[in-house]
């Protein structure tokens, strides 16, 4: 199954299909992070899709430079060549019909075919009989190798203990891991001319433009809106007409242009339909069909559509909300923080209501000045903000935060949040330009500090330090660049809690994954993990962004060396931990061990990266969205076949505690028009346990092809044990299978997509003891392990 991070509705059929072929969950090679420490002269599957991509894509480069982007990350397709014999058999050229599914390979080994000699060495260069046929290795014990059959071979391999002993993979150039590791270079030149093929074809079909997105090579963001259209809200529309207007003329042509567009309106009762398209005209003419008609009481369905649109946004994005009304579905909030986290999309709430002041709507209800608490929750753990203005401030307010969604990075403030009596501290590097502080809330007076003791309050217009502008409660002050390097200060006096924020221009940025270490299978790495989980050895895994532009001759490059943990809203320190560099220095990649007291127990935290410049001072950067520890590990995992109009597709359902006793009530929900069914509606589980669910998708014959399907299955302490949900979100595309795909169907003895009838579903599979503390060194590689290492373990 095809996982989809970005709307696939504009790619034809094959080129969807062979996105299929060249993205599957295991990878030729050693992965990326373990060949750097095991076989540190390997070519790794990053080393050849970056330098196919290279080759296909200088063309592109010379013609449209890109922005400052991380490394690319696409997986290699290709370990046909590092684990079959076609390099033995001295071919010079990548198979001919490898990439075409219709196309049979010939020539292959028959089960009863001898294929190998028996090798006791590490190294096993003349262990192949002496055959013309196509055959590559047995790994581990289930299948059982059958006699004279060859092994995948290495340390990891059980099958290669058994005659005929040995193996035959050339992932990497230590026979400890390959017993061919002497054609490990040969392996790898054809991996790399097959690629170029790849990525060529994958050009012809898509065209540059939609090339350039598969590779980010120019960035897929998307301009993402979600409007409340009750009878109140016509200088909010005008206001999101303006800005959406604004952005796509600025934009229009460069890097920076969006290469998706996401409208989705609500009221109450109603919300959408959602609206997506790549051409910014017929967004724009949607976006102007748009009026503020009916309605003007309160609440509204704010979350419901905030939700759809979050599903149809690309990762790493921006989507803006513009109301004046709190959500009647508050009970989303936990879901829709969860969905923002994993889709890392940031999200900003312009409210023109002021929650301490009399309400123009009408209501029918009284509410609860907190009532805005679900935007506060869901905008602190994206990264976004919810900022209170007036009708008259809102045009100005959008154009302000609209701006922000260039690459900016956040600058940590200590004390995170304002305590009477104390400055707000911040540091400024020489790598930063135009840096501004937002300060929203009842604040009363302000004043911010420089280096050298220059002073500024909150007088708006030009100053000492730079411009301030107010907006009723939001201020924003723009420093002069270039800006005064060393410690600052913000002084705040104000009533309640306000929020402060800071931000600066900088191409030195960071991201961050979390995963699990796992030193078994065929290709040891780490399992990436959307959030950490409660009990269970976590890596933190750092790419620093942006060194490239830095690495100028003579002079040291910037480092960070420790990733600092806090405890969210308060702040606490909850840890420190080194971060030890992965690879050479310039290439930016950093991993830490999580602190086991940040994974005593669920919860939100945030974390900042500490270090020094090329010149020794101080360098701070925080991650602008929040992170969280759940209470239990759930994973969701789909057929790896085509889902097709009309089928009916089972789907696996993991669920593992590691940190203690979990009684959970678990729901499940999917796009309106498809059904799906469950064997498992609650489970206990003491520590170290863990379940096995199956739940089946009915796709109706109605189901367009090329659509996306969204399954989403939660996890809910009961009121005996309750503990925050935990959320599982797998992303599905319907494809129209080509018709001898059909008719091979219908005759294989083993298909895919099941028609599995109520009475033969399996029951609910209950493992103890058997999901230890941590993945890493741990013989505990059993049920868990297993589907860890089905769900992608070679992703790496």
């Amino acid at each position: 199954m095809l996982p989809t991070d970005v709307p696939l509705s504009h790619l034809g059929p094959s080129a969807l299909l062979l996105l299929q072929l060249l993205l599957p969950p295991t990878s030729a090679f050693f992965p990326n992070i373990w060949s750097l420490l095991a076989a540190p002269s390997s070519i790794t599957h990053q080393d050849l899709t970056e330098e196919a991509a290279l080759n296909v894509t200088l063309q592109l480069f010379l013609e449209q430079p890109p922005p400052s982007r991380p490394p690319l990350r696409l997986k290699d397709f290709l370990d046909f060549y590092s684990h079959s014999n076609w390099v033995e058999l001295g071919k010079q050229q990548p198979h001919p019909h490898l990439l075409w599914p219709r196309q049979e390979l010939g020539n292959l080994a028959q089960v009863g075919d001898h294929t190998c000699f028996d090798c006791h060495e590490l190294s096993c260069p003349g262990n192949l009989l002496g055959s013309t046929l196509l055959t590559s290795g047995y790994f581990g014990t289930h299948p059982s190798k059958p006699p004279g059959k060859c092994s995948h071979g290495g340390h990891f391999d059980r099958s290669s203990s058994q005659p005929p002993r040995g193996g035959i993979n050339k992932d990497s150039t230590s026979p400890g891991f390959s017993p061919h590791h002497m054609l490990h270079l040969q392996a790898a030149k054809l991996a790399l001319l097959a690629s170029i093929q790849a990525f060529s074809l994958l050009r012809s079909r898509l065209g540059d433009r939609g090339f350039s997105r598969l590779l980010d090579i120019s960035p897929a963001s998307s301009l993402s809106f979600v409007l409340d259209t009750t009878g109140s809200m016509g200088e909010e529309i005008n206001a999101a007409k303006i800005q959406a207007r604004r952005i796509v003329e600025q934009r229009q042509g460069s890097p920076m242009e969006p290469a998706h567009y996401v409208l989705v309106p609500f009221h109450d009762p109603g919300f959408g339909p959602v609206f997506t398209t790549s051409d910014p005209d017929s967004f724009w003419q949607q976006l102007n069909e748009i009026h503020a008609l009916g309605g003007g009481d309160e609440p509204e369905m704010c979350l419901s559509a905030l939700e759809l649109a979050l599903l149809h946004t690309p990762p790493l994005s921006d989507i803006f909300v513009f109301t004046d009304a709190s959500p009647k579905d508050a009970f989303l909030t936990s879901r829709v923080e969860s969905l923002a986290q994993e889709r890392r999309c940031r999200v900003t709430f312009l409210v023109t209501e002021d929650p301490a002041r009399g309400q123009r709507r009408a209501r029918r209800e009284v509410l609860s000045p907190l009532r805005f608490e679900p935007y506060e929750v869901v905008a602190r753990a994206s990264g976004g903000e919810v900022i209170f203005t007036k009708d008259q401030h809102i045009q100005d307010v959008a154009a302000i935060v609209g701006d922000s969604m260039a690459d900016l990075v956040t600058l940590p403030l200590e004390p995170p949040v304002v305590v009477p009596g104390r400055p707000l501290v911040f540091s400024v590097d020489g790598l930063l330009q135009r840096v501004t502080v937002r300060i929203h809330g009842e604040v009363s007076s302000f004043w911010i500090r420089n280096p050298e003791g220059v002073s500024q309050g909150q007088e708006e217009g030009q100053g000492p330090l730079g411009h301030t502008r107010r907006f009723g409660q939001f201020w924003i002050v723009t420093m002069n660049d270039p800006p005064q390097t060393g410690t600052w200060e913000i002084w705040v006096t104000a009533k309640g809690n306000p929020r402060v924020r800071v931000q600066a221009e900088s191409s030195l940025d960071f991201l961050f994954f979390f995963g699990v270490p796992m030193e078994d299978g065929p290709h040891p790495g780490l399992y990436p993990l959307t959030h950490p989980v409660a009990g269970l050895q976590t890596q933190l895994l750092v790419e620093v962004t942006g060194l490239g532009s830095r690495a100028d001759p003579g002079h040291r490059l910037p480092n960070f060396s420790h990733v600092l943990f806090r405890g969210i809203p308060e702040g606490a320190e909850l840890g420190r931990v080194p971060l030890e560099p992965k690879g050479p220095r310039e290439r930016g990649l950093l991993a830490a061990a999580l602190p086991p007291t940040l994974l005593a127990a669920a919860g939100s935290f945030s974390l900042e990266l500490i270090g020094q410049d090329g010149g020794g001072r101080g360098l701070r950067r925080a991650a602008p969205q929040a992170c969280a520890v759940v209470p239990v590990l759930l994973e969701l995992s789909g057929p790896p076949g085509i889902l097709a109009p009309g089928s009916k597709a089972p789907l696996s359902l993991l669920i593992v505690s590691f940190s203690g006793p979990q009684d959970l009530d678990l729901t499940t929900s999917v796009n309106s028009g498809f059904v799906l069914t469950s064997n498992l509606s609650r489970v206990r589980l003491e520590q170290n346990e863990s379940a096995w669910g199956r739940l089946w998708l009915d796709v109706p014959d109605s189901a367009a092809p090329d659509s996306v399907v969204t399954v989403t299955v939660s996890a809910t302490g009961r009121e005996a044990s309750p503990v925050a949900p935990t959320y599982a979100f797998l992303r599905l595309l319907v494809l129209a299978p080509a018709p001898d795909q059909l008719a091979a169907a219908a005759h294989s003895p083993g298909r895919i997509l099941t028609t599995a009838s109520p009475a033969s579903r399996p029951s609910p599979l209950v493992t103890r003891g058997r999901a230890g503390g941590g993945l890493a060194g741990n013989p505990w590689w059993g049920t868990l392990g297993g589907v860890l290492l089905l769900l992608g373990l070679a992703s790496w």
